[in-house]
């Protein structure tokens, strides 16, 4: 069926490949480059199986929790908010948005210095990614993507698919040269991670705290859902990138098995992808890599730029940020989500110009935070499944309980001490959610809010006093 064209004057909309490469963009940065060295430090061939087997199927889980609520709840704009406000309240829906940002933002001052610290190994003068001319040249990047994304929401969305595409082919490219160069013996002694390799359950644990986090932007496409020509398109973007990124990622790690032997790939530099390309192909299947890796962390940058801005406005027009973040322009740009989320970003690099610790605490601080909003989508996909009768019930809360105990899993994966030290950034910033929901003469909290907050204030009480006697650290 032929989609309705959008009225005369109005922002297009875009289509089911657009929004996948939402969720393909946002899940390849710089991580992949890694896979091959992190997976062999720990694991035979064997043990990445099962990892992979067991991270893909908990993420499925997740894909297809937005895929219903896509569906079941149309209404419902940049998903990871609005599941958590229609599921538990303004407060939480506010800690769920603020949450994704902050954690966005973090990672995209980290792209930034990842590129100039990866282009210092060729221009001296940008050394580790904090020198000034490193931020003089992150900055100009910075603001230059602001001007494309200014250009116009659709424009941009057009752009982070081709950038999308143009990451991911080389990485494409990286799996077929490796099978060209595949030594079956080789891979065959890789098979149970060698003789002085650990149990095989100790090599699943071990790589599945790799694989948890490598699809951090499944979310992608129901971000974006209010951009979608059907709201049907989000739930098949969803699948669409889970699948392709499952598929890339996985092969990445297993036909390097077959390169090297597990010993040598952990021993590797990283990126380790490059090592392994430059053994098979030789000495500019490095290079190769390097300038891929600098095209996906550039198109990680957007896609995450992108949904922040979106995060926030929606937020803002659901009156748990405040006005000022509503406004967008006729071309649908979120300016002030977008003018506030590269301003965040441009003060942040230049903390990093005068102290790497404070950059690295900030990280600390804000990854626990992306986390957030994955389990209270999954919460609230559960709530929905076991409050809504029908033929296909059963099903449905079963994916939507196992997708709520996978994400439960993240956060315990993520380390009860990361989780406790976000609420230090999560309750200064609950007075951005009073200023909102006095802007509309009403009541800041209910009472379940209350003792939500009042729990989230104890928590960073004792964060903070746990930091300052030394008992936990950064």
């Amino acid at each position: 069926m032929t989609a309705t064209p959008a009225p005369a004057g109005s922002p297009a909309k875009v289509s089911t490949l657009t929004l996948s490469t939402f969720v393909v963009g946002s899940m390849v940065g710089a991580g992949v480059f890694s896979l091959p060295g992190q997976f062999a430090a720990s694991a035979g061939v064997a043990g990445s199986l099962l990892a992979w087997a067991l991270a893909g199927t908990g993420t499925l889980m997740l894909a297809l929790v937005f895929q219903r609520l896509a569906v079941q709840a149309p209404h419902l704009d940049a998903g990871v908010f609005a599941y958590a406000k229609a599921g538990f309240g303004d407060y939480l829906g506010f800690v769920s948005a603020f949450g994704y940002w902050a954690s966005a933002v973090a990672g995209n001052v980290f792209y930034w210095v990842f590129v100039t610290t990866t282009l210092g190994a060729v221009f001296p003068a940008l050394g580790e990614g904090d020198t000034p001319a490193a931020i003089l040249v992150a900055s100009a990047g910075l603001w230059l993507f602001y001007g494309l994304i200014r250009r116009g929401v659709t424009q941009a969305a057009a752009l982070n698919r081709v950038v999308t595409i143009a990451k991911v082919a080389p990485i494409v490219l990286f799996v077929v040269l490796c099978l060209f160069a595949f030594d079956p013996a080789v891979f065959a002694g890789n098979w149970t991670g060698g003789v002085d390799g650990p149990p095989l359950w100790d090599q699943v644990t071990s790589t599945l705290l790799v694989t948890v986090f490598v699809f951090i932007g499944i979310e992608g496409a129901s971000v974006y859902s209010r951009h979608a020509r059907r709201r049907r398109d989000v739930g098949r973007a969803t699948l669409l990138g889970f699948v392709s990124v499952l598929a890339v990622f996985a092969s990445v790690t297993l036909v390097s098995y077959g390169v090297l032997p597990r010993a040598e790939i952990a021993a590797l530099r990283q990126p380790s992808m490059a090592a392994i390309l430059e053994e098979a192909v030789g000495p500019w299947g490095a290079v190769f890599v390097g300038v891929a890796l600098i095209v996906a962390v550039l198109g990680a940058y957007l896609a995450w730029t992108l949904m922040a801005a979106e995060v926030l406005l929606v937020a803002a027009r659901a009156g748990v940020l405040p006005r000022p973040l509503r406004r967008a322009d006729a071309k649908d740009v979120p300016v002030g989500a977008l003018t506030i989320t590269t301003a965040l970003a441009q003060l942040m690099l230049i903390v990093v110009l005068f102290s790497d610790n404070a950059f690295d605490i900030a990280l600390d601080l804000t990854g626990a935070l992306i986390l957030i909003p994955y389990l209270l989508s999954a919460a609230f996909g559960l709530k929905l499944a076991l409050t809504t009768p029908g033929p296909l019930r059963l099903g449905a809360v079963v994916v939507s309980a196992l997708a709520t105990a996978y994400t439960a899993f993240l956060l315990l994966a993520a380390g009860a001490t990361y989780v406790l030290l976000s609420l230090i950034v999560l309750v200064p910033a609950t007075a951005l959610f009073a200023a909102a929901k006095r802007e509309r003469d009403e009541r800041v909290f209910t009472p379940a809010e209350w003792v939500v907050f009042a729990v989230a204030v104890a928590g960073a009480v004792t964060a903070a006093v746990l930091l300052a006697t030394g008992a936990i650290g950064l």
